[in-house]
């Protein structure tokens, strides 16, 4: 694999540890700026909402942008939006920083996806961008839990400070590791606009926004069912999470080569997995031993999905896959904040601590069901689908040449 792609990790860490430390240091904030803790958690929505509207709208302004200097404009973005939330003076400038260092999340990973896309050999373009999303896998487990810790001790300000640090960081390894490509052939937001209103585009999106939320029914409760119902301590949580993360990075790890091979086949059985997971966690959740096991499972199946849905819409997006790619990160975030709300009411409704569940699983089985809707629909089309076609390979020798320059041009 290209040395290129470490730089795509190291800039993937930094956002995953931006994304996810906010929800344990919620406490901390509101304590800090006098507020409460539900009004505090805003803050994770504020950064979803950043990603929802920035995905489409940087990626369209830097349609026609060389994709080095693309990416490091984006971690630019980032990397103020984490310092000014570290500098505000208020809850509301620290909403607004928030929001501005999501607006290049779904961007940043967009670019990336195709970048990476490019980069890898022939037949290995799924594992280039799974090593991409391994960033996102490993902040899960030690970007997040150290963060918070840093947060908890040295002031949640610190932590911010730090994320900060790390997008300076991965510019600069952007700059010395990522190659100047060279633009896309015809690249423009018109063709990039029609390329997003493909039909199996579309599919693609409602399969992501449907399979993850499912995953988010469940994630956003995890902390509180491990205490309430399996009988965790509330130190022991951060170990439970820890797990979540490193069923993420498996997932991820097999999903790559599993997703070249056959990417349709890859994603149906990870959304299957994914729903089985969660009728079975809805029994294993009440024991200690067995709730863990599950966890790792879900983290896994969950994980899988996301690098077979990133190739296929991708590939449906044909020569303009970027503003799609990006677009696919949106969905992710819908997912979180849809699954978060549907789990939410089930436990308001009364319906119990373990009911996020079977809304989780009923949710992957919806996503599943789209996604079949599409594969049967792209038989029908005589179109055959596989990961990275239509997709643009560097050769290895330009890699190597060009790794050594920096900036854009």
């Amino acid at each position: 694999m290209p040395l290129a792609l470490l730089a795509l990790a190291v800039s993937a860490f930094g956002i995953g540890t931006t994304e996810f430390v906010m929800m344990g240091l919620l406490p901390n904030v509101a304590d800090d700026l006098g507020t409460s803790v539900p009004t505090a958690g805003y803050l994770v929505s504020a950064y979803a909402l950043g990603v929802v509207f920035g995905a489409p709208l940087l990626t369209a302004l830097g349609a026609r942008i060389p994709r080095k200097r693309m990416l490091i404009l984006l971690m630019a973005v980032f990397t103020v939006g984490n310092l000014a939330s570290a500098l505000a003076p208020n809850f509301g400038l620290l909403v607004a920083g928030r929001v501005l260092a999501g607006l290049p999340h779904g961007a940043f990973f967009g670019v990336g996806s195709v970048v990476a896309a490019r980069l890898a050999g022939e037949g290995r373009q799924a594992r280039a961008v799974a090593m991409m999303f391994l960033g996102l896998t490993v902040a899960n487990i030690v970007g997040v839990p150290a963060a918070t810790l840093l947060g908890q001790h040295l002031g949640w300000r610190a932590t911010f400070l730090v994320v900060a640090a790390i997008g300076l960081a991965a510019m600069a390894t952007l700059a010395r590791l990522i190659p100047q490509l060279p633009p896309e052939q015809g690249a423009g937001l018109g063709r990039e606009l029609r390329a997003l209103g493909g039909r199996q585009v579309l599919l693609g999106l409602l399969a992501t926004v449907f399979g993850f939320a499912g995953v988010f029914a469940v994630y956003s409760y995890l902390s509180a069912m491990a205490v309430e119902v399996t009988g965790f301590s509330e130190t022991s949580v951060t170990f439970v999470l820890a797990l979540f993360g490193t069923g993420m990075t498996l997932g991820v790890l097999a999903a790559g080569p599993l997703t070249d091979r056959a990417l349709r086949p890859t994603l149906y059985g990870a959304l299957a997995g994914l729903a089985a997971v969660l009728v079975v966690f809805d029994f294993t959740v009440h024991v200690k031993w067995a709730a863990l096991v599950t966890v790792v499972l879900l983290g896994a199946a969950g994980s899988m999905t996301s690098t077979p849905l990133q190739m296929l819409i991708m590939n449906k997006a044909k020569a303009a896959p970027t503003l799609a790619a990006a677009s696919n990160h949106s969905a992710f975030n819908l997912a979180n904040a849809g699954g978060a709300w549907l789990g939410g009411a089930a436990i308001a409704a009364g319906w119990g601590w373990t009911s996020p569940t079977l809304v989780g699983a009923a949710l992957a089985v919806v996503g599943l069901a789209v996604a079949v809707v599409a594969g049967a629909l792209d038989r029908g089309e005589g179109s055959r689908v596989v990961a990275g076609a239509h997709l643009e390979h560097v050769p290895q020798h330009q890699d190597a040449q060009t790794a050594g320059h920096t900036g854009g041009h």
